[in-house]
């Protein structure tokens, strides 16, 4: 290409500024898709704005939350989790389970511990392709989710009375005749923004579609509608089985594919397939 001298100035400031080059893996959970960076014995790199950037579906890579892979003394390594918006997250089930794979390929082990801001997540190859983490125990109390003031949290005061929970990050489960009928778009916005909710909340929609088998549909706090979420899965699933709805073993048929919990004594285990889909370089 021949640039003329009298625009040159104009141009190449734009064609050769960039910042730091950051690797990174993209990985997904039933098409609940994340950008996973490894700052493991390195200097940080991320932060809320890069997160935001990297998040572009047109003009960055994509991503329904961004995960980095850091140093811990408790466990195998430790986890921070951004979403799309730039806001963080204390808890991303599918992406722990992703990368819970990936370093078991990584050590050759069977078994591994990740830390997070929800505590240890201890995780396990359950065979055939799956792999599961164990998300810890589900909290109701209305402080633990938390609302704005002090409610029975089985039934919210909120048009349809939806339940809620916290795996670390707040949860609104309706149960409705039919989740594919629902405007996820609208009402996922409007409730996640609901008043009661003061850090803002995952919202799901989900009916009974067999024994122990919820269809569930997911808008993700600061991320949108996705294809699936690990953590509300186990929140729909914990929250169904407080309603009667299941056992406690429970399948979820998202948009994305199916998902397995099981509510044990020890924490909520989630069971479901991952993929590495590509490694990459944002020079951002």
């Amino acid at each position: 290409m021949c640039l003329d001298s009298s625009l040159a100035g104009a141009y190449m400031p734009l064609m050769i500024s960039r910042g730091m080059d950051i690797a990174f893996m993209k990985m997904h959970g039933l098409g609940n898709d994340f950008v996973v960076v490894d700052e493991r014995g390195r200097a940080p790199v991320m932060d809320a704005a890069t997160a935001v950037r990297m998040a572009d579906r047109r003009r960055g890579i994509g991503f329904d939350q961004l995960a980095v892979m850091g140093e811990s003394d408790t466990a195998d390594l430790h986890l921070t989790f951004y979403n799309a918006d730039g806001s963080l997250s204390a808890a991303c089930g599918n992406a722990t389970r992703c990368i819970a794979r990936h370093l078991m390929d990584e050590t050759g082990r069977s078994e591994v511990v990740i830390a997070t801001d929800r505590g240890l997540l201890p995780a396990r190859n359950a065979g055939n392709g799956l792999t599961s983490v164990n998300i810890g125990h589900a909290r109701t109390r209305w402080d633990e989710i938390p609302l704005a003031r002090e409610l029975d949290t089985l039934k919210l005061p909120i048009d349809g009375a939806p339940t809620a929970t916290s795996m670390g990050n707040p949860h609104c489960t309706f149960f409705v005749d039919d989740a594919e009928a629902v405007d996820l778009e609208r009402l996922g916005s409007e409730i996640e923004h609901h008043p009661l909710f003061p850090e803002r909340t995952n919202v799901q929609f989900a009916h009974v579609a067999g024994d122990n088998t919820l269809r569930m549909r997911v808008w993700e706090r600061g991320a949108g509608v996705t294809l699936a979420s690990g953590s509300s899965s186990c929140a729909t699933a914990h929250a169904a089985h407080r309603r009667g709805l299941v056992g406690a073993e429970v399948t979820l048929r998202l948009d994305g594919g199916d998902i397995h919990v099981r509510l044990a004594d020890d924490g909520i285990w989630m069971t479901g397939p991952t993929a590495h889909v590509f490694d990459g370089v944002w020079r951002g």
